[in-house]
């Protein structure tokens, strides 16, 4: 009965976000920029006898100030460590960490990232943005989408991600990376 007991918990275990143990060397640590950049000339106040932008102009849209809240809310995240169904700042899992930053901005998400795969709309690699979904496969057996991230820049075709491993709790990587680029199967758009 033992036996049994274990196998079970070892399965249950391989078909969560439990089989992420990329490790990913930095030299000072991984960090990510995502201060606002300058305001362009075009949007500057006008000097005297200059015309002005209409009133309605603004900085960013009602989606961009949505997408820079999640994704603030899941950097902070940083460095909690990782606990298979956790959703607190004790340890959080990589659905857990979606999950929380989106419905702390008032978003709802399933909490599990094989149901998470279903929402939006999908999103070629080359159309990416700070706030797209990326869904990784992390074993071969079942199949399923079983690891979840959130993009949090994208610098030419370097995208960076932020998400929760077993072995390094909630990181930020990049999709360069041999393994997340193997297990990667599709992102998607929710906002």
């Amino acid at each position: 009965m033992r036996h049994l007991c274990f196998i079970g918990l070892v399965l249950l275990l391989f078909s969560s976000c439990g089989l992420v143990k990329k490790r990913t060397t930095y030299a000072e640590g991984p960090t990510v920029s995502v201060a606002a950049s300058e305001t362009p000339a075009e949007l500057q106040p006008a000097a005297a006898g200059e015309a002005s932008l209409p009133a309605e102009t603004a900085f960013d849209t009602p989606e961009d100030s949505a997408v820079n809240a999640v994704v603030a809310t899941a950097l902070s995240f940083s460095g909690v460590k990782y606990r298979y169904g956790g959703t607190t700042r004790k340890g959080m899992d990589c659905s857990g960490l979606l999950y929380v930053s989106f419905q702390e901005n008032d978003f709802t998400l399933p909490r599990v990232s094989h149901e998470m795969a279903q929402e939006g709309h999908k999103v070629k690699v080359g159309q990416l943005q700070k706030g797209d979904l990326l869904f990784f496969r992390t074993t071969r057996r079942g199949g399923k989408i079983n690891h979840v991230g959130l993009v949090v820049e994208v610098e030419g075709d370097d995208v960076r991600f932020i998400h929760s491993t077993t072995s390094r709790g909630v990181i930020v990587s990049s999709l360069r990376e041999g393994f997340w680029n193997y297990a990667f199967v599709k992102a998607t758009r929710v906002f």
